[in-house]
């Protein structure tokens, strides 16, 4: 995204509370990275690592913690930069203005309520009993099924799909494609059929939570499927049905949760963890990528593998397996000694020897 906007250094650093160390009348246009920052352009040093980097940028302003020398341009110190960064992208690139009204090509529902401060975009669908909050934006091509509940300040990308039952709090933001409220995989075998178990649950997106692309969370077979406040969830997420996952939680790309399984508070799954049905993870837990749970996990552990260990373990567990064919090749070499030593003895004894 192009920013239009400039600044002063001298503004930023009013407006970030920054101690500025260079020239307050030097305008800046933009924010970039290190490596292709500009001279028109504030860049930021957010750990120290990056210092040979910010060295060598061309940036035309910094944004780093105190006690980092030796930049080559003016500096705004500030406590905690990727902080800073967040609000100086927020300057640069702020949301477009709210355009409140529902465009012609909607289909609403007689009895659907849209607030006169929400803006719905083009070939939308609104069904019977849906309702839209104040300050909303629902994204062309989005389809809300019946009763369905959008709170205020909410933002509905393209393509998405809420379903019957779905009820999203304040300030939720779904990315395009995802679907909040279709049926949990559940079935019964009778023998000679797998019957379809009717879910008839909801789904219940708390305030301030955030769902990527693609993601799909599952209505409940009874009650609600429910993402506590302030989660924020990645793209190609799988959430079964009667999931519970935590406030603030992270669960990053093409995670899986199965159904009834419960995520405490402040939960991170990383990139490809699957979880089994009806386990319970601690708060604060942490299952590195590709992580397998089977079983319950204890609070505030940090676990690694198929299944999921507690990390130090599984990484034992790990070098010990690159050493496994050195191993088994000892072993052979150990049973052919040991077969041979046999058959010398089994001669020796019958010379009598």
């Amino acid at each position: 995204m192009v920013s239009r906007a400039e600044f002063t250094l001298g503004q930023l650093a009013e407006a970030l509370g920054a101690t500025l160390e260079g020239d307050a009348a030097r305008v800046v246009r933009g924010v970039a990275p290190l490596e292709s920052a500009g001279p028109d352009d504030v860049s930021f040093l957010t750990d120290a690592r990056y210092h040979p980097a910010a060295q060598a940028s061309r940036a035309g302003a910094f944004v780093a913690a105190a006690g980092v020398g030796g930049l080559p341009a003016p500096v705004l110190r500030v406590a905690a930069p990727q902080q800073a960064m967040i609000d100086l992208l927020l300057l640069f690139h702020p949301a477009p203005p709210l355009v409140p009204g529902v465009h012609p090509s909607a289909v609403v529902a007689a009895d659907a309520r849209v607030d006169a401060t929400a803006a719905v975009g083009p070939l939308v669908v609104i069904e019977a009993g849906a309702r839209v909050g104040p300050g909303a934006r629902v994204g062309a091509l989005t389809y809300l099924g019946p009763g369905v509940e959008i709170g205020e300040d909410c933002v509905l990308g393209p393509h998405v799909t809420l379903l019957a039952g779905a009820r999203l709090g304040r300030r939720v933001l779904v990315h395009p494609g995802a679907v909040i409220g279709a049926d949990g995989f559940g079935f019964a075998f009778d023998g000679a059929r797998h019957r379809k178990i009717p879910q008839v649950g909801g789904v219940v997106i708390e305030d301030d939570v955030e769902i990527g692309a693609n993601c799909a969370i599952d209505r409940a077979t009874f009650g609600d499927t429910i993402v506590r406040r302030g989660t924020k969830i990645d793209n190609l997420v799988q959430i079964g049905h009667n999931v519970e996952v935590g406030e603030h939680s992270i669960l990053v790309a093409q995670v899986g949760v199965s159904g009834s399984s419960r995520l405490g508070r402040g939960v991170v799954l990383a990139g490809q963890v699957g979880v089994a049905d009806h386990v319970t993870i601690g708060d604060g837990a942490l299952v590195a990528a590709q992580g397998g749970v089977p079983s319950d996990l204890d609070a505030g552990g940090r676990y690694l593998g198929t299944p999921a260990r507690p990390i130090l373990e599984a990484k034992r567990i790990f070098a010990a397996e690159t050493r496994l064919p050195d191993l088994l090749q000892r072993v052979r070499a150990l049973e052919r000694a040991v077969e041979a030593l046999g058959g010398s003895l089994e001669r020796k004894g019958k010379r009598g020897e």
